[in-house]
């Protein structure tokens, strides 16, 4: 993938990394300075890597809802240029799984000695999906993973899920400014798979994830915060998302 420049929102500026770079941990070095809307990535054939600058108005307890938001988008951008019939979905909280198998994910970072009750200077949303196998190991011998090729994305440029990715980002904060943060959770939780058909969901002030059921009893709650500093669908070893 080449350095060219994208066709980014106004107010976005772009950073190009090589590829033994990372895209996430780049972006939190330098968000103070960077400032919003900076979109960080690395240059790679194998990966669609970015990450993006964000600056809350809120306390970092619910500021890290916009977590959500990015989940949102990242998945709308994918969803243009699938296949018919592709089911591109979530596992909690930011796996992103394309017809059942592990594309890749999405994490958030913020300073990590900044007060729950108090606004942040920043956060980071950093996204990274397989597009190619660049070890040309057959699919079926890495079972539960896979990769954009595989599931049919021909010709596929990350630039253009880069670029979506930023305009529908503006589209779900819109959505929030205007309508609050409930539309943006009723979003994501459509992709989130059920486990019962009768269950009741809400992401809930601080992010977490409360599941209920009409009989009664009080909610499950699955926690945010430990999600987002340990993401199951990240090898830290490889620097790559799992493949299995």
């Amino acid at each position: 993938m080449s350095d060219q420049k994208l066709d980014l929102p106004p107010g976005f500026s772009q950073i190009d990394l090589r590829e033994s770079r990372d895209a996430f941990e780049q972006a939190c070095a330098i968000s103070h300075e960077a400032g919003a809307a900076t979109l960080v990535r690395v240059a790679r054939y194998d990966l669609v890597e970015f990450a993006v600058v964000l600056e809350p108005d809120e306390p970092l307890v619910t500021a890290r809802r916009a977590f959500f938001a990015g989940m949102n988008a990242l998945a709308d951008a994918l969803a243009v240029h699938a296949p018919p019939e592709s089911n591109i979905c979530f596992g909690w909280p930011g796996s992103v799984l394309l017809d059942g198998a592990l594309l890749g994910g999405a994490r958030l970072g913020w300073p990590l000695n900044c007060p729950e009750d108090q606004t942040p200077d920043w956060l980071v949303y950093g996204a990274m999906l397989r597009s190619a196998d660049m070890t040309h190991v057959d699919p079926g011998f890495v079972p539960g993973a896979t990769t954009l090729t595989a599931e049919g994305f021909e010709m596929i440029d990350p630039g253009q899920i880069i670029e979506g990715f930023t305009r529908h980002l503006m589209t779900a904060f819109d959505t929030w400014n205007e309508r609050g943060f409930r539309p943006v959770g009723e979003d994501y939780l459509t992709r989130l798979p059920k486990k019962l058909a009768a269950e009741n969901r809400l992401i809930d002030r601080n992010g977490d994830l409360m599941i209920s059921l009409p009989a009664g009893g009080p909610p499950e709650r699955f926690d945010l915060k430990p999600g987002l500093l340990a993401p199951s669908w990240y090898d830290p070893a490889e620097r790559m998302p799992r493949t299995s």
